[in-house]
């Protein structure tokens, strides 16, 4: 199955919010005959086009391909939530690879949320960064794990932009019943992000790249230069980067056995007054909960709930994307059971067996970061800059994030579908207990 054309109109946008109130980029062209670059960028969305602006900053010649719309996939689709860290708790992570790179990636973490935050204020970014993220917990017994590791990032490493909620706070800030407390991190925040690629798209265009839509890649041939081709068009490159994460399909089938796309929904209601959205969460904050399974949700800046949640058993969209989402959001939110919904759709993201984003170099010359697992806003942004730079020769971050074991899906590409299903219908148990 073609997950670029699965759910989705060839060369057309999601029936999205964002794509309904963005004032959306002239269509670029389709790749034609034979090209060269020193860098072919394959992805236009948050890694992609990030490399392509950084690239293009330093001088390098860049093309960049993709084979829908720049920001169609899921840089143009998601809750816009931009946080702290890696995917994984620290915690976690110390144990994954130990306390000296736990630390290294803690850094890189941050790095990826200051960029956002920098680039946000770009005039060629129209998407204002909204400070403040909670992570509410949803049975009481997750609530001294919130203790512990607010002391945690406190006492190891000095960070001090998080803190505990209790319940009664927990429902001060999120008027919902379904919560028992948390975190609130000030460190993190949210934007609009199709906004956000969109601005890398002109930040991109501006220094200099090429960028090229409905140019679907069909192989990229190892070698100096290395060969890209599509439909249409065939590019030599000196280096090539690959940004596709959930979109990646076969193009190359090492990193698809540890790349899983996953689908994943959200609607926006219709707008609410600014006294009605204090009510439901108050400070602009973004929240997301403790569900493996999980429930995100924010205010957009005309004042709509965007929700995003529920499980996907196969990668065909529901029918009614609306009717799915609304039942998590009902439960977290009894008061909106009368609220309308006008729009709703569904996306595709990269997940990895760790949660960790895969970094890989193939041949030499051929960079791939993917399987940013639900935190791409933040990490997809930077990783296009540390391929950047890695390109230049200053390849440490890279490194470090590549020195992260990426386990192999169960089965390969052939059966992560039924495997798939397995698992969330077992994650959706236990949510439930």
């Amino acid at each position: 199955m073609d997950l670029l054309t699965a759910n989705d109109r060839s060369g057309e946008y999601p029936d999205s919010y964002y794509a309904d109130v963005a004032e959306t980029l002239d269509r670029f062209p389709k790749a034609q005959g034979s090209l060269e670059c020193d860098v072919c960028v394959v992805g236009a969305g948050f890694t992609g086009l990030s490399a392509a602006y950084h690239l293009a900053q330093r001088g390098y010649d860049v093309i960049v391909l993709d084979a829908q719309r720049v920001g169609f996939g899921a840089s143009g689709r998601n809750g816009g939530q931009v946080s702290m860290g890696q995917r994984v708790d620290q915690e976690d992570l110390e144990g994954m690879v130990g306390d000296e790179h736990a630390r290294e990636l803690w850094d890189i973490g941050a790095q990826a949320v200051d960029l956002v935050r920098s680039l946000s204020q770009r005039p060629e970014v129209k998407a204002d960064f909204h400070d403040g993220v909670i992570h509410a917990v949803h049975r009481e017994r997750y609530q001294p794990h919130s203790v512990e590791y607010v002391e945690h990032m406190s006492n190891k490493y000095g960070y001090d932009k998080i803190r505990l909620l209790d319940k009664d706070e927990c429902r001060h800030l999120v008027n919902s019943p379904a919560y028992h407390g948390g975190t609130l991190d000030m460190g993190a925040g949210h934007v609009n992000p199709f906004e956000l690629v969109l601005g890398l798209a002109r930040l991109a265009v501006n220094a200099g790249a090429r960028i090229f839509e409905q140019s679907k890649v069909t192989k990229v041939k190892e070698g100096d230069p290395a060969l890209v081709t599509t439909e249409g068009a065939s590019i030599k490159a000196r280096y090539v980067v690959m940004g596709c994460n959930g979109y990646l399909g076969t193009m190359h089938k090492h990193v698809a056995q540890r790349v899983m796309p996953i689908n994943n929904f959200i609607v926006s209601t219709e707008p609410l007054s600014p006294t009605a959205q204090e009510e439901i969460i108050r400070n602009n904050y973004a929240v997301a909960d403790s569900k493996f399974v999980i429930n995100y949700f924010r205010f957009s800046d005309d004042h709509r709930l965007l929700f995003g949640g529920t499980e996907s058993y196969g990668y065909k969209f529901p029918a009614d994307i609306a009717i799915a989402v609304r039942k998590p959001m009902i439960e977290i939110f009894p008061q909106l059971k009368d609220i309308g919904i006008e729009h709703a759709w569904g996306g595709t993201l990269g997940i990895t067996m760790n949660r960790m984003p895969h970094f890989e170099r193939i041949g030499g010359n051929i960079l791939t970061m993917s399987g940013f697992s639900g935190a791409g806003v933040a990490l997809g942004t930077l990783s296009g800059q540390i391929a950047a730079d890695a390109i230049a020769g200053q390849a440490e971050r890279f490194d470090i994030m590549a020195k992260v074991p990426t386990k192999t899906f169960p089965g390969g590409p052939m059966f992560r579908t039924p495997l798939l299903v397995l698992a969330m219908l077992w994650f959706s148990l236990r949510d439930k207990l």
